[in-house]
């Protein structure tokens, strides 16, 4: 299986991201900072760190939910604790998985383990083989 996590993203091959370890409800992900991902303090730019946040918690997501469904993001909150350079790991984890919408949180920290930025997010469960969000009984027809 290529890809990250099977998946073709090309955004994610740009950034050289790879995917870690995966069980039910749990992903990782990392990244090495390189220059062309710097701000202009030289630090890890916020938006490859919330990349990371969003595509490891998207996993997380994926990994509760029944072959032949996803997850596209609906809400992603990040909060930047510290800067970040070096080796990036992202851990994403499911608080909730409900048949429309799972609930997660994660961590992105440095090789020294040092806290990064943390995020809350929400996922959409989707139907990949109807390529249509999965409604949930009682919600009616998308407009």
């Amino acid at each position: 299986m290529s890809g990250f996590y099977g998946l073709d993203i090309p955004f994610l091959a740009l950034l050289q991201a790879q995917d870690g370890p995966l069980e039910k409800g749990r992903a990782t992900a990392s990244i090495e900072v390189r220059e062309e991902l710097h701000n202009s303090w030289r630090y890890a730019h916020g938006g490859v760190v919330m990349t990371l946040l969003d595509v490891t918690l998207g996993q997380a997501a994926r990994s509760s939910l029944p072959p032949g469904t996803g997850v596209v993001t609906v809400d992603l909150s990040i909060s930047f604790i510290s800067a970040g350079l070096g080796r990036l790991t992202a851990e994403g984890r499911v608080l909730r998985s409900g048949r429309s919408i799972v609930f997660c949180e994660g961590d992105v920290r440095d090789e020294a383990g040092e806290l990064v930025a943390r995020a809350m997010g929400s996922f959409k469960v989707m139907d990949k083989r109807a390529g249509t969000p999965r409604l949930a009984a009682g919600q009616g027809k998308r407009a």
